[in-house]
């Protein structure tokens, strides 16, 4: 999660932010579909976020969602270990090995499974 300063905690709590410009969530079978459906609704009513990354931990993937206007978003998905992301919210680039750099991916059958 990427914060503009000052951070801005729920009232009342001290471990839920409420004023997030970025959050990236690393995918899991499990959370998958509930991470770009749900979630993603509930994100977009909180007037300071403006991207969303979306990391496949099972295969080189990931999804990017930034935000160019009220209610309007644009999509880019990277395959491709050599692409570079760059973030719009904060000047920021990265490449897609770098961010799976170390990852162990499991055999290829658990990976369909």
């Amino acid at each position: 999660m990427v914060v503009r300063k000052p951070l801005e905690l729920q009232e009342g709590r001290r471990d839920t932010v409420i004023n997030p410009l970025i959050i990236a969530e690393v995918l899991s079978k499990s959370t998958k579909s509930n991470d770009k459906d749900e979630k993603f609704t509930a994100y977009r009513t909180i007037e300071s976020f403006e991207e969303y990354l979306l990391i496949d931990q099972y295969t080189i993937h990931v999804e990017q969602y930034y935000k160019t206007d009220n209610n309007k978003w644009i999509f880019s998905e990277y395959d491709d270990e050599n692409a570079t992301i760059s973030l719009t919210s904060v000047k920021f680039e990265i490449t897609v090995a770098d961010i799976y750099d170390n990852v162990e991916f499991e055999s290829e059958k658990w990976a369909a499974e």
